[in-house]
């Protein structure tokens, strides 16, 4: 079958991931993304767990993230997905206007959006991301206010909230919708993310809002500049061998043919060159809310905090980042204005 083949290069891709790496650390949280996984059986998913603890220890406390569409919900089959030990949902449902899912080319409708959640809810869930976008094609800034309104009546535990963006090599980028004016798209990002905020939805990075304690540890780890393992076709990695001349990203096949090979000269790794280091490091932990702390920066780079200079001092004198408490964030002003200040540690 697809899926068992599939299964079997993932589980044999995650080997010789390991192969290289001196250091066996326990598995805080698996993310299961990119495309569909929801299409897979809970039986084939069973076999991928079972098959990645075998190689790897699983934390106590891991965090273990199915991605889902509306489109694929069954009662049985969530149910089932619940008892193996996914603990975390992530559904797509971009939006509860049926007009603007269509121009998104989304195959679920409104009506299939909030039966996904309940079934979610009612297979044992309580851990459950929505996905939304804003700035759409055609929408107003009460389309968006009723969609976070809609999302926050349904309670769950995590909303990301992002701006449709044209990606490169996509539909949209090659026949480009007209969009909203900035001004409006801001407006309404703002006033949704007042409303967030009132109902207890906590922004901890640029595109998440979470209730008091369940933000998503993957995105905590990735956005914090941690090391992850990416396997399966497309997937990205980051893993620290030694610092700073050896931390390495990983890249693997794009297309599933290609990856179903498992030809080792498709495997792609690459060492961040130790100049890149301090603004890979600030362009992640500046996304999130809390910002980066100079220990951390130390640990995780293997450089000295003077490698932050001058531009550390120069984004504190304009206002751009705060120091409190030993860390460093962005500002309201910096927060809007967050490409300028990657610029300043170009080359740092």
């Amino acid at each position: 079958m697809p899926e068992d083949r599939y299964i079997d290069a993932l589980l044999s891709d995650l080997a010789q991931d390991i192969a290289q790496f001196s250091e066996i650390r326990p598995i805080q949280s698996i993310f299961m993304g990119g495309g569909t996984p929801s299409l897979f059986s809970a039986q084939h998913i069973q076999r991928l767990l079972i098959g990645i603890q075998k190689q790897l220890p699983f934390a106590d406390t891991i965090e273990i993230t199915l991605e889902a569409n509306p489109g694929t919900f069954e009662s049985e089959k969530f149910t089932d997905y619940r008892a193996i030990g996914i603990n975390r949902l992530s559904i797509g449902i971009q939006s509860f206007h049926d007009q603007h899912l269509k121009r998104l080319g989304r195959v679920h409708s409104a009506q299939e959006a909030l039966r996904a959640v309940a079934i979610a809810q009612q297979a044992g869930f309580d851990n459950l991301n929505l996905d939304l976008m804003f700035g759409l094609q055609d929408s107003r800034e009460q389309d968006s206010i009723a969609d976070v309104r809609q999302a926050i009546a349904l309670q769950p535990s995590h909303i990301s909230f992002y701006q449709l963006t044209l990606e490169p090599n996509t539909y949209f980028h090659k026949y480009p919708p007209v969009l909203p004016e900035d001004d409006a798209i801001f407006n309404s990002q703002l006033a949704c993310q007042a409303l967030l905020a009132q109902h207890g939805y906590l922004q901890y990075e640029i595109s998440a809002y979470a209730q008091v304690g369940r933000q998503c540890k993957h995105n905590l780890n990735y956005w914090s500049f941690g090391d992850y393992l990416g396997i399966g076709a497309g997937a990205h990695g980051k893993i620290t061998q030694n610092t700073p001349h050896h931390i390495v990203r990983t890249t693997k096949p794009k297309q599933p043919e290609q990856y179903l090979k498992q030809d080792k000269s498709d495997r792609f790794s690459l060492a961040i060159k130790t100049d890149d280091l301090a603004l890979e490091f600030v362009m992640n932990n500046l996304r999130l809310k809390s910002g980066f702390r100079l220990d951390t920066y130390t640990q995780r780079t293997g450089l000295s905090v003077q490698t932050l200079e001058p531009a550390l001092t120069q984004c504190l004198q304009q206002g751009l980042l705060v120091k409190h408490m030993q860390h460093y964030y962005c500002s309201e002003k910096g927060w809007h204005f967050l490409d300028s200040i990657l610029e300043k540690f170009l080359g740092s």
